[in-house]
């Protein structure tokens, strides 16, 4: 009787245990703390995958950002709004722009006390007002938006509109910017927070556990190829490692260092949105056309500088958040930067190879790889296939020398070429020196 109590009391904490940990919410927690731009949007992706890997029943999204490119708002809006679960919004003091855009896609709006929600304006690369078109589309967006989650959706287009007049809540000339007590008052605010358990206590979720997202080893590696000073650094080890493989062929090592430097180059930005396809194929157009230039077509011309300068380009598209050579949103520090960042490594691939080259004859590792003696006759090397001495033998031109052909010698032919004269099909000739398996020659007299 005693074993069988202590198995029935067993079961029952078993199932209170299994029952508590089924009742346990799993809160993830995310940040947008910084501009909203491609690489948010991709973060975005990735906390979002993570929160339905993890099956968490909450989504936090702290935030403080004075706003970013209203298409990657749009984007990051589209995501939140696709979640399933609860998603809650923790200002944790700005929420500007397109800030404020993705604040009122989710589905409860939390702030700290001073914080801020509004000035949604679309501005451009200097900060001026954009145009109409621009300001239309995100007033359409926030009032849509707005009205999904049953907000107000005239303060939404409010904040975006000066025109746009409320009693009571904002005259014309001005775009509506709430604090934390005037989003409360208006239906943009569930409560005023000092932190996110704050939030948990005030939805009666006591039992929790906070998972807060960090991206992967590989995905700050990426992030840390970003860096316009690591993509300088690149582009000098493509140009580098292009040339030192022409010059050493068949080496290898210097072409897969450029390969391996144009993939760290391509794929960060790639995968946050910023390299677009026609870019990346407009770069290998350049690529292909120096290419041409080099060893198909003589001189220096069109195909060459057209190659250049669609290399340069594309090099410093990709680097920036140009929406099809649109740069209106795109910052003028951005697109210097770029620019920098590319004629930087271009200019120091050059000196690379100037400095470089002379120095690396004279490395041991050149020397295991590359032949660098010279077989000198005095050493006992020669070309010359002829027994004896050929120096002052005659003979006849058996075809035109135009300056090089063929000639008989004492019932021998031979490969001759002329200093520059033409000597005509018959015609008797003298050598003059021997130049490894050819004959130098002049026309002799008769």
């Amino acid at each position: 009787m005693n074993v069988l109590k202590t198995m029935l009391a067993f079961l029952c904490m078993m199932s209170m245990t299994f029952v508590a940990s089924a009742q346990q919410k799993k809160v993830m927690v995310m940040e947008i703390k910084n501009e909203i731009d491609p690489r948010m949007t991709r973060y975005v992706e990735l906390a979002l995958g993570h929160a339905k890997e993890t099956k968490a029943d909450i989504v936090i999204i702290e935030m403080d950002t004075y706003g970013g490119v209203l298409t990657d708002a749009k984007e990051i809006v589209d995501k939140i709004m696709a979640v399933q679960n609860p998603v809650w919004v923790f200002i944790n003091s700005d929420a500007a722009s397109a800030g404020a855009l993705i604040s009122i896609a989710c589905d409860s709006i939390y702030m700290s006390p001073g914080a801020s929600i509004g000035a949604a304006t679309v501005v451009d690369a200097s900060g001026g007002k954009a145009p109409d078109k621009y300001q239309s589309y995100m007033r359409s967006i926030m009032r849509s938006t707005a009205e999904e989650r049953g907000r107000n959706p005239t303060i939404a287009e409010g904040m975006v509109d000066e025109q746009v007049e409320l009693e009571g809540v904002k005259k014309v000339g001005q775009v509506i910017t709430f604090s934390t007590s005037e989003a409360i008052e208006h239906g943009y605010c569930e409560g005023k927070v000092e932190s996110i358990e704050e939030i948990l206590r005030r939805n009666n979720v006591a039992d929790y556990k906070i998972d807060r997202f960090n991206l992967s080893t590989s995905e700050r590696v990426i992030a840390f190829f970003l860096n316009p000073f690591i993509s300088g650094i690149l582009i000098l080890a493509i140009i580098g490692g292009i040339y030192f493989e022409m010059q050493t062929p068949g080496v290898g090592f210097p072409g897969a260092a450029a390969l391996i430097a144009l993939i760290l180059y391509l794929v960060p930005y790639y995968l946050n949105g910023l390299a677009q396809n026609w870019e990346i194929l407009t770069l290998f157009i350049g690529f292909v056309l120096i290419v041409l230039e080099v060893f198909v077509i003589p001189g220096f011309g069109v195909a060459g500088f057209a190659g250049i300068t669609i290399t340069i380009g594309s090099l410093v598209l990709i680097m920036i958040n140009n929406n099809a050579f649109d740069f209106e949103f795109v910052p003028m520090n951005d697109i210097l930067i770029a620019l920098a960042s590319t004629m930087g490594g271009i200019l120091g691939g050059i000196v690379l190879l100037f400095v470089g080259s002379a120095r690396l004859a004279n490395t041991k590792l050149y020397r295991r790889i590359a032949l660098t003696d010279t077989q000198e006759r005095t050493e006992g090397y020669t070309s010359n296939v002829n027994k004896e001495a050929m120096n002052g033998k005659k003979g006849l031109a058996q075809t035109v020398l135009r300056p090089s052909g063929k000639v008989t010698i004492e019932g021998h032919q031979y490969d001759a070429f002329t200093r520059g004269e033409f000597i005509d099909k018959g015609k008797p000739i003298e050598v003059i020196n021997e130049a490894g398996s050819s004959l130098q020659v002049k026309q002799a007299d008769n």
